[in-house]
């Protein structure tokens, strides 16, 4: 089994800091991206902003199931967001990405081998590790988009 603070530096690595799997992560594809690229549509895809917001619900959500032990999001709503009509916007959800990313991995590694076996909220979600997994799984799917929509837009 793969302890707390393996799991925690993953999700550092997709969302802050890391370069192993990808090269690269979302805080550098992100950080100093202009709203406009962000927001940018091209062909049918989801836009850049789109992607980061959906993935951030999910941070945000699974947040929550630590904070104060429910599960408040859905799947139904996760690319329901404010739009993004300014730099200012851009830069303020960042700020909010950014640090939701960190709470995520500072609760991930306070968490025992018990716990990370323990169901998360409800049995049929399966265990705290299958969804700290997921999370880093579907964050890197999401990144793969991300950069090649940003290539297509910018090159």
């Amino acid at each position: 089994m793969v302890n707390a603070k393996v799991l925690a530096d993953r999700v550092r690595e997709v969302f802050l800091n890391g370069t192993w799997i990808a090269n690269t992560n979302y805080k550098d594809q992100l950080v100093d991206l202009d709203w406009h690229v962000a927001i940018a549509e091209l062909h049918s895809f989801n836009t850049i902003a789109v992607l980061a917001q959906h993935i951030h619900y999910y941070v945000a959500g699974v947040n929550n199931v630590f904070a104060n032990g429910k599960l408040e999001i859905s799947d139904v709503y996760s690319f329901d967001f404010p739009e993004i009509k300014s730099q200012q916007d851009w830069d303020l959800f960042l700020n909010r990405f950014w640090q939701d990313c960190e709470y995520l991995a500072l609760y991930v590694e306070q968490l025992s081998n018990e716990e990370l076996k323990k169901d998360f909220v409800d049995p049929k979600y399966g265990d705290f590790y299958r969804n700290i997994d997921a999370i880093i799984e579907h964050s890197y799917y999401h990144l793969g988009q991300i950069v090649l929509i940003k290539k297509a837009l910018i090159d």
